[in-house]
């Protein structure tokens, strides 16, 4: 296997087979759409006026408080992506994500089709430093979500899915196929960093 990422004078060459190129995208266009139908979700229940026309005190204080807060993710792999501010104090963390949230939310999607775009270009692909730092970024983002799909919390969890995978044959149960996903971003990404220390 060849290494799948090249330094040259003109950037970060991606050596990956058009296949493997495209695969990272659509990971990436997933987790870029993850992100955007969990904010739609959040914010898809408004409460109802009685009177359009003359909203009560109550309502105006009513949609000032929605507006100020800012509920946790509902799908566990999108909360994965956005940090608590603070695990000890409930209210902490409602004010961190309620000023953090939806500013790192459209950086992460737009690192996400960045780094989309530049993988769809026609060969060969050549990352300008901005691209690769989106990559790099962009594949932290898909290992995170998969890892809460395959329940990996630990490094031994990581661990025993490498070894279970090592006794497969074959991908066709879908667990292993996700891990073989994992795997392989994990061995993408270590090439990325390395090629570009």
């Amino acid at each position: 296997m060849g290494r799948p990422f090249r330094r040259t004078r003109a950037g970060v060459k991606v050596a990956l087979h058009a296949q493997e190129r495209a695969l990272l995208a659509r990971l990436l266009d997933d987790v870029q759409g993850l992100l955007a139908d969990d904010a739609v979700e959040r914010g898809a229940a408004p409460g109802e006026q009685a009177d359009p026309q003359q909203p009560s005190d109550l309502d105006v204080l009513a949609g000032l408080e929605a507006s100020l807060s800012t509920p946790p993710p509902t799908d566990p792999a999108v909360a994965r992506l956005l940090p608590i501010g603070n695990r000890d104090d409930p209210d902490l963390a409602a004010g961190y994500r309620r000023l953090t949230e939806d500013g790192l939310r459209e950086r992460k999607r737009a690192g996400l089709e960045r780094a989309s775009a530049a993988l769809t270009r026609p060969d060969p692909v050549v990352l300008d430093p901005a691209e690769t730092q989106a990559l790099l970024k962009g594949m932290t983002d898909v290992r995170l979500v998969l890892a809460e799909r395959l329940g990996l919390r630990t490094d031994a969890d990581a661990e025993q899915l490498h070894a279970d995978l090592a006794r497969v044959d074959d991908l066709v149960d879908p667990r292993m196929a996700a891990a073989a996903l994992y795997d392989a971003l994990t061995w993408w990404q270590e090439a990325l960093i390395s090629t570009v220390r």
